[in-house]
């Protein structure tokens, strides 16, 4: 299923959890009023409650097709989408220099190692950088001059995790989404990457959570990022040095996992840092950001206020 977090157009209602089925966007909880049953009407909430919660919804939503009962659907055009998990409760876990090229150019542009790592690199960025689709990337030129995108496949987790073997780990996936890993390259701090990472907006996320099994293969998905309509990333998470399972079981081997968490995978090679000369992104670009079989998060590049 593709579940998303959702508003009206206008945005003066409260979030809610919906269904995206093709052009219209069924409201879960609604949904399952209708059927005299009980469903959560958040991201979190159906997350926590667990498969059978999932496994009920599918089952809501199988016999109505476009025939849905009244009150319980709306256009997608008629909705403003928000962040799958708008407020995480935790920071979200990220891996950096989880591709071979991306290694390399970071090397030559951002004074990182050449070496391919040995353990997963792992940082975060706080709940309060999540932005949603459509939502202003702030550019705070007091602040940076060096502002940078990186389009990562996102792992949001399904249940508690701690100490788990590598072949267990794929168990405790919940779904996926597309992270916009923003990044304010001349605010590193000594080696350490929050400040850089986790500025207000420096995380777009979006524009829906893919359930796991939706996703045939998590290691074989194109993703691509363009600014301003042109082609910045293009790979396949195939070319992941640490994959999902020893990622999941690498942070779970000291940090407890809980259902919501999220694990940004890592970029591909392209980030404007990496290229001859330097790209950076201003006020007025447009950034899309693709993943297959999730979609294309769209975040516009605004001035800080």
């Amino acid at each position: 299923m593709r579940l998303v977090t959702y508003q009206n157009r206008a945005r003066t209602d409260a979030a809610r959890l919906g269904v995206w089925l093709g052009e219209r966007v069924v409201d879960v909880a609604r949904l399952a009023a209708s059927a005299g049953q009980t469903l959560p009407d958040s991201m979190l909430g159906l997350i926590d409650a667990g498969p059978d919660a999932l496994a009920l919804l599918g089952r809501l939503c199988d016999p109505y097709a476009d025939q849905w009962p009244p009150g319980t659907s709306t256009w997608r055009d008629n909705v403003h989408l928000l962040a799958p998990i708008p407020q995480p409760r935790k920071n979200i876990f990220g891996i950096g220099l989880n591709y071979r090229e991306h290694v390399a150019e970071s090397s030559r542009s951002l004074d990182t190692a050449a070496q391919l790592p040995s353990q997963p690199v792992v940082f975060s960025k706080p709940p309060t950088s999540v932005i949603g689709p459509g939502d202003g990337i702030e550019h705070n030129a007091q602040l940076t001059q060096q502002l940078d995108w990186e389009v990562e496949l996102a792992v949001v987790i399904g249940r508690q995790a701690k100490g788990i073997a590598e072949s267990q780990a794929m168990d405790y996936v919940f779904g996926y989404t597309v992270i916009n890993d923003i990044s304010a390259r001349d605010n590193r701090r000594a080696g350490q990457w929050i400040f850089s990472k986790g500025q207000d907006t420096y995380c777009p996320m979006g524009p829906c959570l893919v359930t796991a099994d939706e996703i045939k293969d998590p290691h074989n998905l194109a993703l691509t990022l363009k600014k301003n309509g042109e082609l910045k990333q293009a790979s396949n998470t195939r070319h992941m040095l640490f994959r999902i399972p020893a990622l999941i079981a690498d942070i779970a081997s000291a940090i407890t996992l809980e259902p919501g968490d999220i694990i940004a995978t890592g970029t591909p090679s392209g980030v404007g840092a990496g290229r001859t000369p330097q790209e950076w992104m201003v006020p007025g670009d447009i950034i899309e950001a693709w993943v297959e079989g999730i979609g294309l998060l769209r975040n516009p590049v605004v001035n800080s206020q």
